[in-house]
């Protein structure tokens, strides 16, 4: 066993050429593969991960307090099907009216309005729905309230104060986030009756919960024998999910996608140059059985010749994917409501990345030193030679009887030498292309997403809000309006008010944009049925439509207060929040005729000085904020950036594969190189012949890359559009053009033309005597 490792110790000293180049692939490799098994485990379940961390409930009920008791619903709980259960929990639901016009005259003002439903419990604990208690503690005392909100950044700082008509004022002591969505608020139980329940909430887990058909049939198992009309709602946490894994979803296509690649070209490439390694020695394996190394001993030589280098670049590779990972992973799971999920690298990636692929270099080394392993010492001496019959020595006297010169006829010739390697290598270059073509389409879908969803303001004034530490405005919600209209250069100005409201329909909180005035500044687009025109009428994202199953001209019923107006759906919008619609004014004025635009979008004539009307405002009433409305669009830059990172970084790897191609074919041809300079092959015709090599693999990958990445794009993006029910507007996905192709094609060329040069380089400045010498 020390001879073996003395061999393999000297042939990793030796060959220091071929162990950085096995290093630095399996490095890369390991780092790609770090990468898309992290972005494909993590996009899979990000929710999951969570709502297992806080036992999360399958099914949020309420019930009519008057027709059903607390101890008819403990009796629930221990029905068959019913894994586990909290509650019963009183439920209230407060209507928090906006006091911004009563923050002007110094009253105590609140942070919230619309419907919030609050729920009495004990502590943020129990066997369902475990609270994650971020920030504060939590309400044990009267006058206490505790608020969802996802950990970061909250709406108010703590302290803040909620004045509802009727019910004694709450502080907010601390802030929570129920992946459950189980309350909007929560207080202590002794608090809750001075709220005036109305329901009584039971969170439920069932032993069947993988589809809504059996969450049905559990929730209703488990409520035989209630009253009938006992069961006010219920919430299945797969709706939540979809709610809060739209956008994580959304990059998963396009993630897989990469992940696919990545994994398809780091195996690839690694088996590629591993191989070739080994076969590259066969002269030095018919050497050490001159020497009396016996089979088994040169199989081991060579194993733990590539194996040395292999387990060094698995293990740099893994630490450097592992802190590449990280932060992609945060920049694609970032976001509001997102961050209640748990995103994080799983330790089993590092692992089978760490362990796999020194196990795929073992593998590619086995295959031909078992091969070796057969010859006989002479017979393995002459195999370490190129092949001087056949094959390649065949392609290149056809093609010597062609016009081409004799360097690009030799170099066309060299790849069917080594068919194995060359259909490897050729493969490596595709997959690379295949990523470029794949991003370049990502890329110019998502500039035409970022066009869509531009702003087509100039100027977003905003109002001051004192609560806040804010001026007040001096001019009245018209004057405001007014007077945006008549400062030099606006064209078209837009008030709206961002409210929640209740729907009925949902027995829960949405949130209406009410819009007054010019519809130019709005950027959306409408895909189906028109515009709203006046009272009644709302336009809803696609994503709404379909997560309630609604089509056009439904009604649904909005409620602020006690004030109800149902509404009529008359467009659909090709993007937006599955909870969101948009109405028009009057039905505002139906709803709550106090309520004063909270923003006012401005669009400015072309050559107007944005700032300079700004400073207008601001002149003009210091309780005006206008602002450059946000232009960048964070879901592109996430896109582009990421995918931009991950293309570089196959392309990377297939450069490399096609390097070790070029460097073990001038390894084994050093002998014929120094024949060709030997008759006048000057250095230049000798990068040329190698290049050629290449270029010519590089043009039928580029050709089958850019096909497939085509495919692969037009099968990514629709997915993608749908996780989050987006309707796909054709210029999206109709983003190739001819020009654009053309230039994508001659990618493989450079992929080839990039790995090649340095290897063709020092393979022409071999000199003859070097050559001769080291015969």
């Amino acid at each position: 066993m020390s001879a073996v490792w003395r061999a393999s110790r000297a042939a990793v000293r030796r060959r220091r050429l071929q162990t950085i180049v096995i290093a630095l692939v399996v490095f890369c490799s390991s780092a790609a593969i770090v990468v898309a098994l992290g972005l494909l485990d993590a996009a899979s379940a990000p929710f999951d991960r969570t709502f297992a961390e806080q036992r999360g409930a399958h099914v949020v009920a309420s019930f009519d307090s008057a027709q059903v008791s607390q101890t008819q619903l403990t009796q629930t709980t221990r029905r068959p099907g019913v894994e586990a259960a909290a509650g019963p929990f009183a439920r209230a639901v407060l209507t928090i009216p906006d006091t911004r016009e009563k923050a002007a005259s110094g009253q105590a003002t609140d942070f919230l309005s619309g419907p919030l439903t609050v729920v009495g419990r004990a502590d943020p604990a129990g066997s369902v729905d475990r609270l994650n208690l971020w920030s504060g503690r939590w309400a044990t005392a009267p006058g206490e309230i505790v608020l969802n909100e996802p950990p970061g950044v909250p709406n108010a700082p703590l302290g803040s104060r909620l004045e509802v008509p009727g019910v004694p004022p709450l502080t907010v002591v601390g802030f929570a986030s129920s992946l459950s969505g189980s309350a909007d608020a929560w207080v202590s139980p002794e608090q809750i009756a001075a709220l005036h329940p109305t329901a009584t909430q039971m969170l439920y887990r069932f032993t069947r919960s993988a589809t809504d058909s059996q969450l049905r049939a559990a929730l209703a198992e488990a409520t035989a024998g209630l009253p009938s009309q006992a069961l006010l709602a219920s919430q299945p946490y797969l709706s939540v999910k979809q709610d809060l894994s739209r956008v994580a979803n959304a990059y998963l296509p396009y993630l897989a996608a990469f992940a696919i690649l990545g994994l398809m070209v780091s195996v690839l490439i690694v088996a590629n140059v591993v191989s070739g390694a080994v076969v590259a020695g066969f002269r030095h394996i018919g050497v050490l059985k001159a020497l009396g190394f016996t089979p088994n001993q040169v199989v081991a030589v060579y194993l733990v010749m590539v194996l040395v280098p292999g387990a060094v670049g698995a293990i740099l590779g893994t630490a450097v994917g592992d802190v590449a990972a990280r932060p992609l992973l945060h920049m694609v799971f970032s976001g509001f409501r997102s961050g209640m999920l748990t995103v994080e690298l799983s330790p089993w990636v590092d692992i089978v990345t760490v362990l796999g692929t020194p196990m795929v270099v073992v593998l590619a080394a086995l295959a031909p030193a078992l091969r070796a392993h057969r010859l006989s010492a002479v017979r393995a001496i002459s195999a370490g030679s190129a092949p001087r019959t056949g094959r390649g020595l065949r392609v290149q006297r056809r093609l010597s009887g062609t016009s081409l010169p004799r360097p690009l006829s030799l170099g066309l010739g060299l790849p069917f030498a080594r068919p194995g390697r060359t259909v490897m290598t050729l493969a490596a270059v595709v997959m690379g292309v295949t990523a470029v073509t794949f991003a370049t389409g990502l890329t110019a879908t998502m500039t035409v997403y970022g066009d869509m969803t531009k702003p087509r303001s100039q100027s977003d004034v905003y109002v001051g809000q004192p609560r806040f530490g804010e001026t007040a405005r001096t001019h009245d919600d018209a004057a405001t309006e007014a007077l945006l209209r008549s400062l030099p250069g606006a064209v078209h100005v837009t008030a709206n008010a961002w409210i929640d409201v209740g729907l009925v329909e949902d027995n829960k909180n949405i949130m209406c944009q009410f819009l007054r005035g010019d519809t130019e500044t709005h950027p959306g687009t409408i895909v189906e049925g028109r515009w709203m025109q006046g009272r009644g009428e709302v336009v809803a994202p696609t994503s709404f439509l379909r997560k309630r199953g609604l089509k056009l001209g439904d009604q649904l019923t909005l409620t602020i207060g006690d004030r109800r107006e149902t509404v009529t759906i008359v467009g659909a919008d090709w993007t937006g929040d599955p909870d969101l619609v948009q109405a028009s004014w009057p039905t505002l004025t139906a709803l709550a005729p106090e309520q004063a635009a909270s923003q006012y979008y401005v669009q400015l004539a072309a050559g107007t000085d944005a700032g300079a009307y700004n400073a207008a405002v601001r002149a003009a009433d210091p309780g005006l904020y206008p602002r450059l409305p946000d232009q960048q669009n964070n879901d592109v830059v996430a896109i582009v950036t990421s995918a931009t990172a991950l293309t570089l970084l196959l392309a990377t790897v297939a450069a490399l594969g096609v390097f070790n191609t070029v460097v073990l074919n001038t390894r084994e041809r050093r002998r014929d190189l120094a024949m060709l300079k030997s008759i006048g092959m000057t250095p230049r015709q000798v990068i040329v012949m190698m290049l050629t090599s290449m270029a010519a693999l590089g043009v039928v990958g580029g050709l089958l890359g850019v096909s497939i990445g085509i495919v692969a794009h037009r099968l990514t993006v629709p997915a993608m559009t749908d996780a989050v029910a987006f309707t796909l507007p054709a210029s999206m996905i109709d983003v190739w053009h001819a020009p654009g192709l053309a230039l994508l094609a001659l990618a493989g060329v450079a992929i080839a033309i990039l790995g090649a040069f340095v290897p063709a380089r020092s393979a022409a400045r071999l000199t003859i005597a070097e050559v001769l010498h080291n015969e």
